[in-house]
């Protein structure tokens, strides 16, 4: 596929409506594309902030991120380096958008809507051919992207592994994590050195 026709599937998947009906939001996919990128974020879907925003990342889960990779936005966010390709293009909604407002709480955003993988990601990752790193974030993108059916704890415990293959398994960088990041310590001590230095060597 050639470029002119990489960024008609751009557009194409930018038009998408086709889970308007059961969105709390206007569909409004995020993700960020280019057929020269060399790293690729595989997420689950857009929070509000990053919705509201209209890009991916735009929020306190990506100021994190972008620190575990060592970038800054202005790196972050040059698709011809970093591909951001989330299970849900769309932001899902989340227990407040579900319960309404007189439940007077917010928790966790829904899971992704499964339509966007079924109908666009294999032919879009079949048209990323450059990508030598696949960042996957979370447990609903690790039971797409890996082949293992592990807990995301024992899929990052694997970093060795999964980096022959190409790919890394992380936990998602939202704050609810923190319980996490402080449990298991040895993440931040001994996986983001090693990632760090990977991101470097193929965004250089």
């Amino acid at each position: 596929m050639g470029k002119e026709s990489f960024s008609q599937l751009h557009q194409n998947i930018l038009n998408c409506r086709q889970c308007a009906n059961v969105l709390p939001l206007e569909p409004k996919p995020i993700l960020q594309i280019h057929p020269d990128a060399k790293v690729l974020i595989a997420g689950q879907a857009p929070g509000q902030k990053a919705h509201d925003a209209g890009r991916p990342f735009d929020d306190a889960s990506g100021d994190r991120l972008r620190q575990w990779l060592g970038l800054n936005k202005s790196d972050f966010y040059d698709p011809t380096q970093l591909a951001i390709v989330p299970m849900g293009f769309c932001f899902p909604g989340n227990t407040f958008f579900k319960s309404g407002p007189s439940k007077g709480r917010k928790s966790g955003d829904l899971p992704p809507r499964p339509e966007c993988a079924a109908t666009w990601h294999e032919i879009l990752l079949g048209e990323l051919i450059k990508i030598e790193l696949t960042i996957v974030l979370g447990s609903h993108a690790q039971a797409y992207y890996l082949t293992q059916s592990d807990k995301v704890t024992e899929q990052v415990k694997r970093w060795a592994y999964w980096l022959e293959q190409g790919k890394i398994a992380l936990p998602h960088p939202s704050p609810r994590n923190n319980r996490w990041l402080k449990q298991n310590p040895w993440f931040e001590e001994e996986v983001l050195p090693i990632l760090r230095d990977k991101v470097k060597h193929l965004l250089r």
